[in-house]
Parts: structure tokens; sequence; C-alpha cells
């Protein structure tokens, strides 16, 4: 039997503590079989929950591994505004120096980075949207498992087609090769399909996973999924997708019916760690008694977490980025330019523009809810395209909403000079949590750490020696990794 990366099946994954030591076996004997997972909707929401568990929990025993908090720093590791203070223990150095993801038998490459993660997910999803037919229990529960098993699969497609295809471009038909589309489990090696194929999909399961969650009970918690974090990850692709007006009109949908409201300015300054957040619509919880110790978002994100990373490596604010921002904003107060009120735990260093954002309330532990989704960027979403589509009003009043809020001064910018300023405004908002290395891909941006405080010495870029990859390079895709290449003869390698 093939063992292909994207067909792994995984029920020890979600509904116990470890897995298999060969996680490529279709059903590995430690695992609870398929038919009981399937049997009720009980057991199938115990599975549901173990995807959501999954967002937060070591993988493949790699310190660096830690789902999709990890996956976050990744991704802004690659960008210019996420600045090393030191090359620490290696942690996320190669991500950092654009060489992991361009290495096809690296770790990163493919287990930390996102074939095997968001695949795994995927796998899971598809178990429970196509097998709950004859499960025993209530027909809204069923709706609700599989609406929320639709998001995971179209939310996972479109983090691996970002990833390893290139940019989606509205001026073309988007023939270029994207990943292999799984809607069904099977250990065959699958093709490519285009990119265009790849984000139809994606609609077609968002738009399944609203009609399915539309009018479903509340959720439990914030770790789930609802109609309101589905139309926000729906106005993420059509944002990517350059479709302003769809991008617009879904974003503010949310921010109209979700019930979250911007955070006030001393919330603003708690940490970024609790889901009870009011601006938070989708973020991991993390539960004290499963605790991530150094594999955790804030094993490596905080300002104050007591770890030898931490006190040699804390993270700092790209200083060009730093000085855009107004005095009056709150959200100046969340780095130092001098590093003296930061509170670095016993030992650690405090370097100009270290970031004070993310904090653990227990700096023992590593502790903090992972940050997902947020009202906030719901509203530079609608601003961006609305602007983008020469609507400046409207894109002014969803960039002003946000600014006001946090104390900034309200902007009178319209044109390229607006578009411009709520570019920057979703660098400054959206600052290590996940979304630099996608936005500058997403925008044909170039990668520019020229003339800030990157060290020489070790933030580089794998192309030149000044810290710039130009938009549109290969660099821009992830290489597949080498034991996908070899075992699916039907993968085609990214140019290397």
């Amino acid at each position: 039997m093939k063992k292909i990366i994207y067909s792994v099946f995984l029920i020890a994954g979600l509904l116990a503590s470890s897995c298999s030591d060969d996680y490529l076996d279709t059903v590995p004997t430690s695992d609870v079989t398929e038919a009981d997972v399937l049997s009720s909707t009980e057991n199938a929401y115990s599975a549901l929950n173990g995807i959501h568990r999954m967002m937060y929990t070591q993988h493949n025993g790699r310190q660096n591994q830690g789902g999709e908090g990890s996956n976050k720093i990744f991704m802004d590791a690659l960008g210019e505004d996420w600045v090393q203070t030191a090359q620490g223990n290696g942690w996320f150095n190669g991500e950092h120096n654009w060489t992991s993801h361009r290495n096809a038998t690296s770790t990163t490459t493919y287990n930390h980075a996102w074939y095997y993660f968001y695949y795994r997910i995927i796998a899971n999803a598809n178990m429970l949207i196509n097998g709950l037919d004859n499960a025993t229990g209530p027909e809204a529960e069923k709706k609700m498992i599989i609406g929320q098993a639709l998001v995971y699969r179209a939310w996972s497609h479109f983090q691996l087609v970002q990833a390893f295809g290139e940019r989606y471009d509205a001026s073309k038909n988007n023939a270029q090769l994207g990943v292999p589309i799984m809607v069904t489990n099977t250990t065959e090696g699958q093709p490519r399909a285009t990119v265009e194929e790849v984000y139809t999909q994606i609609n077609q399961d968002l738009d399944a996973a609203i009609e399915n969650l539309s009018g479903a009970a509340a959720r439990v918690e914030k770790s789930h999924f609802n109609v309101w974090v589905a139309r926000g990850i729906k106005a993420r692709v059509a944002l990517t997708m350059q479709n302003w007006a769809l991008a617009s009109s879904l974003a503010k949908e949310v921010i109209a019916g979700s019930g979250a409201s911007l955070m006030t300015q001393q919330e603003y300054l708690q940490g970024f760690n609790s889901v009870s957040n009011r601006e938070w619509l989708w973020g991991s919880k993390m539960i004290p008694d499963q605790t991530s110790y150094f594999y955790s978002f804030f094993a490596y994100m905080s300002s104050n977490y007591n770890s030898s990373y931490i006190r040699t490596n804390p993270r700092k604010i790209n200083n060009l980025l730093y000085d855009k921002i107004a005095d009056t904003d709150v959200r100046k107060k969340l780095w130092d330019p001098t590093g003296e009120s930061i509170p670095a735990p016993p030992g650690g260093v405090k370097p100009a523009y270290a970031q004070n954002k993310f904090r653990v309330a227990n700096t023992g532990s590593s502790i903090g809810d992972v940050p997902h989704m947020r009202l906030a960027e719901m509203y530079l979403i609608a601003a961006e395209a609305d602007a983008r589509r020469g609507e400046d009003g409207l894109a002014l009043e969803s960039l002003n909403a946000l600014l006001t809020s946090r104390g900034a001064p309200a902007s009178t910018n319209t044109g390229q000079d607006l578009i411009d300023e709520i570019l920057i405004q979703r660098r400054i908002e959206l600052w290590g949590e996940g979304f630099r290395f996608l936005d500058l891909k997403r925008t044909n941006s170039a990668l520019d750490r020229t003339g800030a405080n990157h060290p020489a010495a070790y933030a580089w870029a794998i192309r030149t020696s000044n810290f710039t990859v130009p938009a549109g390079a290969k660099e821009w895709q992830f290489l597949f990794p080498q034991r996908e290449i070899d075992t699916n003869k039907q993968i085609v390698q990214n140019p290397l």
C-alpha cells in the first residue's frame, strides 16, 4: 500500500494524546476505528474536538511544531516586520533566512511547515464530511459537525495553495499548478490541481459550511467554528482572489452580525492571550492541564515566559514600521524602542524595539490562547477591498473606525495613498499573528528588510546579501517535500 502524506488518516490525533510512530499508515493500530468515530454524533463531535486540539498540540515530537501557532511564527519570520534579536538556540532561523521552505528534505518543509499539518487536518475532516450519513444522533448535530469540518477542509486547502502555488491573479486564468485537492481519503497519489481549481473547491466548501452552520446552536468555545468565522475565512479568500466587492460585503457582514466588537485601549494591552476578549472571533483555547511546555506559540512569541529562548531571543518589531505608528496610538505601547519597559524574564535581555504584545499570565507556564481571527481584520479587509475598487469613502469609514478605536488620528487619504496606508495598518495591527508573508505574496510585493534593525549576521535572504527577494521570484513557492516527490509520481516539484 502506498503511503501518501496527504492521505494520512489519524484518529489518534483526535481522540488520544499521542499517535502511531509511523503516522503515514492509513489506519495505525493504536487508533480507534473509523466505524467507532462515525457511529454517533457524540463520537463524531469528540473527533471534531480532536481537530480543534490539533491546532495547538505538538506534532512529530519537535519543539518548533506546535500546530497553527508555530505556522504563524513561520509566516511572520519570512517577512520583514518580525525581527530576530539573536540566533538563540536555532528555532525558526531557517525560516527567517528563507532556507527551510526551499529545502525539500528539511524537517520544516515536510513536518512543521504546511504539508503534513494541513493535509492531516483535511484527512480527518474528510472522515466526518463523508461518513456521518448513518450516524445516530440529531440531524442538526450532523449538520453542525459537517459544517465545521467543511470549514477546516476549505481553510487547510487555502493555507496550502497560498504556500505551494503561485499567487492568485484575477487578471489571468490561474492555470498554474497548485496543490492536490483532497475531498476523499485515498492512498493513491494525486496530481496537483490548478490554482483556479483549488480556489473553486475552497469556495464550494465554504458555501456549504455557511449553509450548514446558519441557524446552528451557539458554539461552545471560540476554538469551534460558527457561521461568522466561516464568512470571515471566505472574506480572506475573496481578498486573496481580488474579488473586492465580495470581500468587502462578507467582512461587513461579520462586523455587523458576529456580536464581536473592537476591544478597548485598556484591553489592547492585556497580552493577547485570552479567547474571552470581545474582539476575538476564532482562537485556540489552551487547557491548563494540557500544558504546551516549549512548543507553544507563547513559548516563542511572549515577552515574559521564563525560558532560555525568551531570555536570549525576544522578538522585536521592524523599527521603520514602529516609526509609522502615531504617538497617540495605543498600539505603540506594544513595543519599546529602548526595551527597558519590557517585562522580560529574570536574566533576560531587553533589546530595543522588543515586543510586549504577547504575554503569558503565568511566567512559569507557556499557556496562552492563540488568536486566529479578530474583528480588526474584518475592518481591514473591508477597507482594503473598498479602496481597491475605488470606493474611498467606504474604505475610510472602515479604516477610521479601527484607527479611532486605537487612539490613532483618522485618515483623509485617497487613491493609492489610502491603499498604502491600509496595508501599513495591517502590518501594525496584525503583527505577530501570521499574516505578513501571505500578504506580501498576495499583493505581489517584494521582501525588503533593508535599512531596518535586522542584524546582518543572521537576517539575510537567500537571493542576495541585502535582505531582499523580488516579487514573483521562485522563492515565494514552498518546495514539495522530497518524501512526497519520491512516493507520489504524479506530483510536479516547484522550480528549484
